[in-house]
């Protein structure tokens, strides 16, 4: 059980760490948000999405996805346009258009945008599918379902730290030079994801 709650800690911890699309936009509305609370919806969407995916990839439900080469091709073209639109939000929003950002990114907004980056990410649902559903299947009864608990309460944990770092940085950023700076990074990060989908697309093909 002790093995089976380590292994779920570092295999999540491996793949949510590295700065992503999911990551990112978490991290923003933590960081643009005048308190830690306004950003709930999109922290709370951000973990329900994982669960989803965590849960359908050890049950072997998503797999499916694979089995059907034209929609994995489909879900790969929507992601990369709509990461492309991430991107070029990203690069626009200006330092001093924090309050701006704060009132264009409504709850409601942080929910569609928290679920897109999440569910509409290829590369994040292959990774989940590929390593968290093919770990899991070493385990069998309560040892998997501690494995999968564990992959779960990581995740949320995470997403809750990216928030709050976001929000303390907003705090200590009151000029928003920092933040401008960080959306161009975080612009670059998400465009780049968006060709290495791309890549994977042309390789499919030619």
């Amino acid at each position: 059980m002790i093995e089976a709650v380590l292994h779920g800690a570092i295999l999540a911890l491996g793949l949510i760490i590295p700065l992503g699309a999911q990551n990112v936009f978490v991290f923003n509305q933590g960081a643009l948000q005048p308190r830690l609370v306004k950003a709930l919806p999109v922290v709370v969407t951000a973990g329900i999405c994982d669960t989803i995916l965590i849960v359908a990839a050890v049950s072997g439900v998503s797999l499916l996805i694979l089995t059907f080469q034209w929609l994995e091709t489909i879900i790969f073209a929507v992601g990369i346009l709509f990461l492309i639109f991430i991107g070029i939000s990203l690069w626009r929003s200006a330092p001093s258009a924090a309050i701006a950002e704060e009132e264009r990114f409504s709850p409601k907004k942080q929910i569609m945008f928290a679920a897109s980056v999440s569910l509409l990410n290829p590369h994040a649902i292959l990774d989940t599918i590929g390593v968290i559903g093919s770990n899991a299947l070493s385990y069998s009864g309560e040892t998997r379902v501690a494995f999968t608990l564990t992959t779960i309460i990581i995740s949320w944990c995470w997403f809750f730290g990216l928030a709050l770092a976001g929000r303390l940085l907003g705090k200590m950023d009151t000029r928003g030079k920092f933040i401008g700076l960080l959306n161009k990074i975080s612009a670059f990060v998400v465009w780049g994801v968006a060709v290495y989908m791309a890549f994977r697309i042309w390789g499919k093909f030619f």
